[in-house]
């Protein structure tokens, strides 16, 4: 009988049975004088030891200010040491921290405010040319949850102040009353169905994940792991820093948000063993013109991860950036988020062509969309995860969570993979229309309903096309109102400020009709080639990814 696409993550390490809080006082009280966090840009640096004593200070803050174990609390803001600070000190007291992407806009803004029931809302000045208080104060009106908001340029010792009024004995019975399986963190997704969604994780799920990426790397007190990745998004809270603090390395940003020439200067600066990164990330490092002229020689290890990672961009980054024992993670958000990796002493041709092999404590099993059932080893099925990864649901959203999530708990993904002979897994599609552009996740739908809002719009049909830069790119089809004239310029001004820049579509197509079924389906896959061929992205459309 032939084998099934079944695997099962065998170790002989057992999970972490605590929070996130007991977990960083142990890593503390281990290496107290380790540094813990270096932000470069900011020029801030913290031992273990003042890391820990920080969240202390925050934690009680927000217990002075009333925040509650269970109560919504967000964060907006680039990559900054309070971020870090943040994460850690509202798992501390069992706050449910809200990560609101940088790049939101109102509408965006708005909705995420909402659905989460954020009370309290912690944000930078700005991001880019966006001024957060303005866009803020064009949404607050309708997000009536929300009681208070707060810069964090200009408030962050106004928290640190009220901490002093209370007494430490009450962030000790508050992390006593915490149990590990608490929600601790909502993360919005597009996921693979529908409008974003927030996905609902726990100490358990993020701790163990971080702390398992963290065992794959083979972290130590003496690694230095430079994160240029965005810390509202699972690859840099999770697979970045929490991979760190379980393991006492030192988190390194280089500033609020990527930039190639500050990554390489902070890897060579700061003597970095690991560097993280999506594949366009990698990709504008090894691209810049003083790529050459930076000491890369303390790099060791890293994870690329977020998008397809390029079979020859991996080989460029080990070969050429000292990343011997780089690594490819897969995973979704809804499973905190890896399920797979590729070990740092894989074969090459391995650890570079697949998405590495089963985590430890997960199961993966790949089935046929249509019946449900496992599918022999080596072909392809719909991959599902099941574990103590998997979310604990959606937020406020039952219906959507029943779709993700089965009565066997196993977590649908949406991607097509293939298992070999030696269980490395192998992802070879989407069910789904999904888009990842730079290791962000774009759902078609939510930008067709947006585009249907504008007054000239008949009709809007998104898709993903290949990219060499960003693996995909977002482009539209649109069907104008009869004899109304709409060019793609008039339709990406009215996108700006409404939804995030990386979901404004790169392409615009103008026409009459569809590609569709005999009946009436929207044939999208036909779109995708019409649009390859007459864009010339055939080359592009042919790179091999793990």
């Amino acid at each position: 009988m032939k084998q099934l696409s079944y695997l099962s993550g065998t170790t002989n390490i057992p999970l972490l049975g605590e929070t996130i809080g007991a977990n960083l006082r142990r890593t503390a009280e281990r290496f107290p004088d380790t540094e813990a966090l270096v932000c470069c840009a900011q020029n801030y640096r913290a031992t273990y030891r003042e890391f820990f004593e920080q969240t202390t200070e925050i934690a009680l803050g927000l217990l002075a200010m009333g925040i509650q174990k269970g109560d919504r609390v967000g964060i907006w803001s680039p990559n900054r040491y309070e971020w870090v600070v943040f994460q850690y000190a509202t798992a501390r007291i069992g706050a449910i921290l809200v990560n609101i992407s940088p790049a939101y806009k109102s509408a965006e803004l708005e909705y995420a405010l909402n659905q989460s029931g954020t009370s309290i809302l912690f944000l930078a000045k700005g991001f880019r040319k966006t001024s957060y208080p303005e866009l803020l104060e064009n949404v607050r009106a309708r997000c009536p949850k929300l009681r208070v908001a707060m810069v964090l340029d200009n408030d962050w010792d106004v928290v640190r102040a009220a901490g002093r009024r209370v007494s430490p004995r009450l962030l000790e019975e508050c992390e006593a009353s915490l149990q590990f399986d608490d929600p601790i963190n909502l993360q919005y997704t597009s996921g693979t169905t529908g409008f974003p969604k927030g996905a609902t994780l726990s100490h358990h799920n993020v701790l163990n994940n971080g702390f398992f990426i963290g065992e794959t790397l083979k972290l130590s007190e003496k690694d230095r792991v430079c994160i240029p990745v965005p810390f509202y998004h699972c690859f840099g809270m999770v697979l970045s820093n929490l991979a760190c603090t379980t393991h006492g390395a030192t988190i390194v940003t280089p500033g609020e948000e990527f930039d190639p020439l500050a990554t390489l200067q902070a890897v060579e600066t700061e003597k970095c063993t690991s560097l993280n990164g999506v594949p366009t990330m990698f990709i504008a490092e090894l691209q810049h013109p003083e790529f050459e002229k930076f000491d890369l020689s303390s790099l060791r290890t890293g994870i690329m991860a977020g998008s397809p990672c390029p079979i020859e961009v991996m080989k460029e980054v080990q070969s050429k950036m000292n990343m011997r024992e780089i690594t490819i993670c897969y995973g979704m958000t809804e499973t905190s988020p890896v399920s797979t990796q590729s070990h740092v002493d894989d074969p090459l041709e391995k650890r570079v062509s697949t998405v590495g092999r089963i985590h430890p404590h997960v199961e993966i099993k790949l089935v046929d969309p249509d019946s449900g059932n496992i599918v022999p080893q080596g072909a392809p099925g719909e991959l599902c995860t099941r574990g103590y990864s998997v979310m604990l649901g959606y937020w406020n959203n039952p219906e959507a969570t029943a779709e993700a999530i089965d009565k066997a708990r196993w977590m649908h993904s949406g991607d097509l993979a293939t298992i070999d002979a030696d269980g490395f897994v192998n992802i070879v599609g989407r069910l789904k229309d999904m888009i990842i552009r730079g290791g962000e996740n774009v759902y078609p739908r939510e930008i067709e309903e947006f585009l249907h809002t504008h007054p000239s719009v008949a009709e809007a049909q998104v898709i993903g096309i290949p990219s060499k830069k960003y693996g995909e790119e977002v482009m539209a089809w649109i069907k104008p109102k009869r004899n109304i004239p709409l060019t793609g310029k008039e339709l990406e001004e009215y996108c700006k400020g409404k939804i995030a820049t990386f979901k404004i579509p790169h392409h615009w197509k103008m026409v009459d009709e569809f590609p569709m079924t005999v009946t009436g389906k929207i044939q999208k896959y036909r779109m995708r080639e019409i649009s390859i061929n007459e864009l010339g992205l055939s080359i592009a459309s042919a790179t091999r990814t793990a």
